[in-house]
């Protein structure tokens, strides 16, 4: 088989590390020498992560744009992607939540897009996001997500094969797009980890942000009478801390000696939201603790209800409480919890990524 002369990298924005972002990086360790080309680049946080890196940013890059206000650049996006340079690779290697997918290769180039999900306020959470913006402005983002969605499914064609990161993107996938997709589940540092005695609080690891549901899993914690440290930042953290600031914690955005620091000493993982996947709640089961979450999405493929946690119906804030005052946490059974998450290690990811991209390579 013919080996690819060229390979380039592109992510939709590197600017904070979540999942999307660490799993861009070991997506990076498996071409150590390709160029990466993103929308926005924070070096800061990103640097030391690609050292020696050629990284074309997109003209947006020029700004001084944060993660905070980044969001305000949405109509410029898809255009800025399409002039990002990576026509000369033979074999392009995506990682798109949103708008990676829809860079322009060269006409007998392989492109291959990891999916986290199909850009969601386009397609998914089109009605949430005009009820997040400010009414003023419900009619011109309306204009703009239409916009989008049309060349959201016109760079889908451009795109040779999808990887899925859970049966529900690749749902999604075929739903957005009409496209198959093969699942691929995300690499968790899950060696990181290590089993230590639980004490009498819950925590949630998540980005403050409307569609995490934060306030469904605070208000059960609250009506169950228990404590609960919440590690992240986001838009919502003052409304959130004003109303749940009695019985949460609020610690901030977590550095991954937080999570190795306060992980394995939770009762359990909370997770209030539909994840496409979902790399805390493996985290936690690497660190031997059992995960309370809702009963779709990635918690569907990452937690063993019964034996590495609990699942109950999505949204439903009673039944949260009830499994948060009612359940035994200490019952599940910490070895047998970190054996489930070991199946998300990163070393598997990449062997499953190369050979799911050379297959693609071999079959153009």
């Amino acid at each position: 088989m013919s080996e690819p002369r060229s390979v380039g990298l592109v992510h939709d924005y590197l600017l904070v590390k979540r999942g999307a972002e660490r799993t861009f990086c070991e997506m990076a360790a498996c071409w150590p020498g390709a160029p990466i080309y993103t929308l926005l680049y924070d070096r800061d946080v990103f640097g030391a992560e690609f050292p020696g890196r050629s990284v074309t940013i997109s003209g947006l890059g020029r700004l001084p744009v944060s993660q905070a206000g980044f969001r305000r650049l949405l109509p410029l996006f898809p255009l800025a992607v399409d002039r990002l340079p990576v026509a000369r690779h033979d074999l392009v290697v995506s990682s798109s939540s949103a708008f990676a997918h829809g860079v322009r290769p060269g006409p007998a180039a392989v492109h291959v897009c990891y999916c986290h999900s199909p850009f969601r306020y386009a397609w998914f959470e089109h009605d949430r996001a005009l009820e997040e913006a400010p009414r003023p402005l419900r009619g011109a983002l309306g204009l703009t997500l239409a916009a989008i969605r049309r060349w959201d499914l016109r760079a889908s064609e451009r795109v040779t094969h999808y990887l899925a990161n859970s049966e529900l993107t690749r749902r999604r996938i075929n739903d957005a797009y009409g496209r198959d997709a093969a699942v691929i589940h995300p690499p968790v540092g899950v060696e990181r980890f290590t089993i230590r005695e639980p004490e009498d609080f819950f925590v949630l690891v998540t980005e403050l942000v409307r569609h995490k549901r934060v306030e469904i899993a605070l208000a059960a914690a609250e009506r169950a009478g228990k404590r609960v440290k919440v590690l992240g930042s986001g838009p919502e953290l003052g409304q959130l801390r004003e109303r749940f600031g009695g019985t949460a914690e609020f610690l901030g955005r977590a550095s991954d000696d937080d999570l190795t620091e306060i992980l394995p000493r939770a009762l359990a993982l909370l997770v209030p939201n539909i994840e496409e996947f979902g790399i805390a709640a493996v985290e936690a089961q690497a660190a031997g603790r059992p995960v309370l979450a809702a009963d779709a999405g990635g918690a569907q493929e990452t937690v063993l209800p019964g034996e590495t946690g609990v699942l109950v119906p999505p949204g439903d804030v009673d039944a949260m409480a009830e499994a948060l005052r009612y359940t035994d946490f200490n019952r599940f059974d910490p070895v047998r919890i970190a054996e489930n998450a070991a199946r998300f290690s990163s070393e598997r990811f990449r062997s499953e990524l190369q050979a799911a991209v050379e297959r693609a390579y071999a079959s153009r």
